[in-house]
Order: C-alpha cells, then sequence, then structure tokens
C-alpha cells in the first residue's frame, strides 16, 4: 500500500505550545487547502496541550498526525492517522538517533501500524532542536546527499525531513536532499514566508512543512504557500 504522504504536497504543522492570531481558529487553518496536519513541537509539549489542538482539529476532515517530543506526551486518539517519530541523524547524541526510541519501547506500548519514522537532518544551529540534540549543522550539499541516502537506503526511512526550524534553507542543500533519495519522501521545513519561499523550496522537497507561519500571521498568509506547494 502506498503511504498516503507519498501524493501530498504540503503541511501544516502545530505547535501545541504557541498561540493563534486573534480571530483564528484551528477550523480556519484546516480549511486553507492542506494535505495534513501535524502536531508537535521541541520545548512546552504536554499530553494536555498536544490533547486540545488534537481534539479542535479533529472535527475537520484533514488527516491528523501527532509527532511527540516524547513518550510522556503521546495522545491516543481514533483521530489521529499515525504517529511520526523524528530521529535525529546529525544529532551529537546518540540519545536522539536511538536511545529515546529505546526508551519509548521499553516504557510503553507502540502502537506499530500507525507510526513512522522521520530521518531528520537538523540544518539551523541556532533552532531549539538543534540545541537539543546537540545537532552538527555544519553540513555542506555533498554531506546533506550523503545523509539522505544513508537514511532511505541504510535505514530504509520512508521520510526523510530536512529541518531549517526557523530559517529558510540554501537551494543547494535542499536540491542535494532531494538528489539523495530515490523512493523516501522529502519533507522540508522552516522559514517559509509566503508564496515565493514555499515555491523555492517546493520545486525540490516532495512536501514542503510550514508551522510558524500559521501561529504568527494566520489563514491567508497559509494558504499562500499552499497555494505554491501545488504549482511547483
Amino acid at each position: 500500500m502506498t503511504a498516503p504522504w507519498t501524493d501530498w504536497n504540503h503541511i501544516l504543522k502545530l505547535d501545541p505550545d504557541k498561540e493563534l492570531p486573534d480571530g483564528v481558529t484551528f477550523g480556519d487553518l484546516c480549511a486553507t487547502g492542506t494535505d495534513a496536519i501535524e502536531i508537535g513541537g521541541t520545548m512546552g509539549m504536554t499530553e494536555e496541550n498536544m490533547t486540545a489542538v488534537i481534539e479542535a482539529c479533529a472535527e475537520h476532515d484533514v488527516p491528523l498526525y501527532q509527532e511527540p517530543a516524547n513518550p510522556s506526551v503521546v495522545v491516543r486518539n481514533d483521530a489521529l492517522e499515525g504517529y511520526f517519530i523524528p530521529t535525529v541523524f546529525n544529532a551529537g547524541s546518540p540519545f536522539w538517533i536511538t536511545e529515546a526510541h529505546k526508551e519509548w519501547v521499553r516504557i510503553d506500548t507502540v502502537d506499530w501500524e500507525r507510526t513512522t519514522t522521520e530521518a531528520y537532518i537538523v540544518m539551523n544551529p541556532e533552532a531549539d532542536v538543534a540545541t537539543l540534540t546537540e545537532a552538527d549543522c555544519d553540513l555542506g550539499p555533498d554531506d546533506v546527499e550523503a545523509y539522505a541516502k544513508v537514511a532511505e537506503r541504510m535505514f530504509g526511512q520512508e521520510i526523510v525531513y530536512l529541518e531549517y526550524s526557523g530559517m529558510l534553507g540554501d537551494e543547494e542543500i535542499v536540491r542535494a536532499a532531494s538528489e539523495g533519495v530515490e523512493e523516501s519522501t522529502l519533507f522540508y521545513g522552516g522559514g517559509i514566508r509566503d508564496y515565493d519561499s514555499a515555491y523555492r523550496m517546493a520545486q525540490y522537497a516532495d512536501v514542503v512543512v510550514v508551522g510558524d507561519l500559521a501561529h504568527d500571521e494566520g489563514v491567508d498568509a497559509l494558504r499562500e504557500t499552499v497555494e505554491a506547494a501545488n504549482d511547483a
């Protein structure tokens, strides 16, 4: 069976620790045409705030996925299509490559049928995720292409996620990541603020992930990025 994300162009990533703009509802964001909603973040995640966002989006006809920061915030809810679990391939600490995942399996029951790992390559050294995972972000295009190949061909990852979180990526590096995958789906996230930036990244990435824009600007800006991802 083909994975659903092979047909996606755009993901809205909602951070439960962040507010929405005045007058904007989760329903408004769900109606922008995004292909899926991913609920997660690096800091301030709790089961309670995760659940609140899941329930707010559940009544709308958009596939929902949770990206839990750790096992304690995993929400078991039938509204979720599944779980995306990051493994940071360029983490400086092995905890974020396999050890955190081992602990989850040790202490909890994993819904394997609905769980998919994402091979993260973190590129912005100023981002919370880079600090938390001690990621080596000093990577050139050849390094990123090689990581993408390792993720797909050695580790069988269905999703390779190039994460710039907070800044727009280098097009040469995004292109290199796309050249490193053949069957895996390349997600790109970071710094998408308008139609143009979304279109530029979507030329190389299979799926663009837009998060901060929804929290900062709201519906119209988000809808522009959906249009760009579909146009690219």
